[in-house]
């Protein structure tokens, strides 16, 4: 029996216990990162029991941050946050604002340091990118215009606070932190000097690191190695964290986000993000647990008020001020809703930027206890702020004049244009949906030189179709006022992209209404619900595994029908 087991212990306890409290969170239809946290503030410190190794758990945590950000960069698409950059892009900013003058000005108001108040003002601006993944995925709607807004928005978020991170280090002195007494006397040139460190990281990394990973991804795929493959991913994320932590004093974080960056312009960028997800999956789990153990539950005793204060700024004042912004751009409300409702919590960034505030000396404890309440009761209440959407909305149409004007509000993407040929609004398609399916039938559509009308909630994708001549309509397709500037009523046939069954049966059910004899294609990737809309006779199904196996089965059979005949 070892002498020293305190470092087997603190895993197997994270882990178990953060297993059995994740378990009853997802049973009680919270996200499991509540239960993660709930485990580390029983191993913790703060309570009574077994006390896990704060130290360990520490140095843990710090693994688990690197895989974290790793994550992030592995998934980061600049293409998808291009195609939503008009809103997501000043909507992220603004609101982050926002979010920090409120926590800020809170915190002044209770008399803190200017340094500890923007610290924590920060940490409460900024959304967990896993609980908001996480949400979207149970709901069916990442793939949705509200959940491309949504993951952009947050990426701009992650993005800001990844600077945040390279730059409150330099400026911790000037903010009062403990740098103060080494870097006050030459600010300027002290992040003059970080700066050029941080655009020699990024330089190196974009120039080398673009070419040396998807090569030495390459290679390693050659041997045939699955646990290979999974080592080389997991040691290009660390070595790259700590050699850029060592050589040029940037972050862990932004050295693993640059890695996995760097690592998606491999072609085997998914099967790195598959093969790593496990170990990513559980040192992340014990990054949450080791955040918990700093929680100390007495928070909620001592200062109740300050804590519900933390969590109107991240439940009311930030979804109001995304609202607001989202409403502001004329999307829709439910856009707005959803928007809003996704960035009411804080996570795994705030965890980050709140521990580098405490090493810094720029966070007490108690703000960091604060902030550690605010995440968890924000986090659990989350997904009911979900589920709430879709009644909200219904009740501010019934009962709200100001939403109702909103409504109706002109809105020229909403209608089609007086330039469009009306010899083209007779017989034509209409395409709901311009994503990668829609594009693709798009341009067999125009091969054929058949009319079509796009209808999608994409504001930007509509202004660029118009810009090239095609005739597109802004909004939702399942409310009749979209469908009829489309013209369905003069239709042959109506084409949806999108697999949403629920909003599928509305657009087809208005269509019909408008035009009996109108011919329905639509797209799902699911068995059960083409087998469901097939015998209620919606339309013709095209299920997506079946449309596949029937391609490769008819190409096999182009290439030995010669052979047998």
């Amino acid at each position: 029996m070892p002498h020293d087991i305190s470092l087997i212990s603190t895993i197997a306890a994270g882990l178990g216990l953060a297993m059995l409290f994740g378990y009853a969170a997802t049973r009680l239809a919270m996200p499991p990162l509540v239960g993660y946290l709930l485990a580390g503030v029983l191993i913790g410190p703060s309570t009574p029991g077994f006390v896990a190794d704060v130290a360990l758990a520490g140095q843990l945590a710090e693994i688990g941050v690197m895989l974290l950000m790793f994550g992030v960069g592995l998934h980061f698409s600049l293409s998808d946050l291009m195609a939503v950059k008009r809103i997501s892009v000043p909507g992220a900013i603004v609101q982050i604002a926002v979010a920090t003058a409120l926590g800020a000005a809170t915190a002044l108001y209770w008399g803190w340091p200017a340094g500890e108040a923007l610290v924590f003002g920060l940490c409460l601006s900024v959304a967990s990118t896993v609980v908001l993944l996480r949400a979207l995925e149970d709901r069916g709607v990442l793939d949705s215009v509200n959940g491309r807004i949504a993951v952009g928005w947050l990426i701009v978020e992650d993005l800001a606070m990844v600077l945040v991170l390279v730059l409150l280090p330099p400026l911790s002195g000037l903010l009062g932190g403990e740098a103060a007494s080494g870097a006050s006397n030459d600010m300027g040139m002290t992040l003059l000097i970080t700066l050029a460190k941080v655009a020699a990281f990024i330089a190196l990394m974009l120039i080398v690191g673009r070419r040396l990973f998807p090569r030495l991804l390459w290679l390693v795929a050659r041997t045939g190695s699955r646990e290979l493959f999974t080592l080389c991913v997991i040691a290009a994320a660390l070595c790259v964290a700590l050699g850029s932590a060592k050589l040029f004093d940037v972050s862990f974080a932004l050295g693993a986000f640059f890695a996995g960056m760097m690592m998606r312009e491999s072609e085997f960028s998914h099967r790195a993000a598959d093969e790593s997800l496990p170990l990513r999956d559980a040192f992340s789990v014990l990054f949450f647990v080791s955040v918990g153990m700093l929680f100390d539950p007495a928070i909620l005793l001592q200062e109740p008020l300050k804590v519900l204060t933390v969590v109107a700024i991240i439940m009311l004042g930030k979804t109001i001020a995304a609202i607001a912004l989202v409403l502001l751009f004329r999307y829709p409300l439910n856009t707005a809703l959803t928007v809003g409702v996704s960035l009411a919590q804080i996570g795994e960034f705030s965890f980050i930027l709140a521990g580098l505030g405490m090493s810094l000396g720029l966070l007490s404890a108690a703000g960091q206890s604060l902030i550690l309440a605010g995440a968890l009761i924000s986090i659990a209440l989350n997904a009911a702020l979900f589920g709430s959407i879709a009644p909200l909305q219904s009740w501010l149409r019934r009962h709200s004049p100001l939403a109702q004007k909103l409504e109706r509000r002109d809105d020229p993407l909403a209608e089609l244009p007086m330039s469009v040929d009306q010899a083209l609004l007779s017989g034509q398609v209409v395409l709901v949906g311009y994503g990668q399916v829609g594009q693709r039938i798009a341009s067999q559509l125009d091969r054929l030189a058949i009319p079509y009308v796009v209808a999608d909630e994409n504001r930007e994708l509509i202004e660029a179709l118009r810009a090239s001549h095609i005739p597109a309509v802004c909004g939702d397709a399942a409310e009749a006022a979209v469908l009829i500037q489309a013209h369905v009523a003069r239709a042959s046939m109506l084409v949806v992209t999108a697999p949403d069954i629920f909003k599928t049966r509305q657009m087809i059910q208005i269509a019909r209404t408008l035009n009996p004899a109108i011919e329905v294609i639509l797209r799902t990737g699911n068995e059960e619900e083409g087998m469901l809309l097939e015998s209620e006779h919606r339309g013709h199904v095209f299920l997506e595994k079946q449309v596949l196996a029937d391609g490769m089965a008819q190409h096999i059979a182009g290439r030995f029908r010669p052979v047998l005949h």
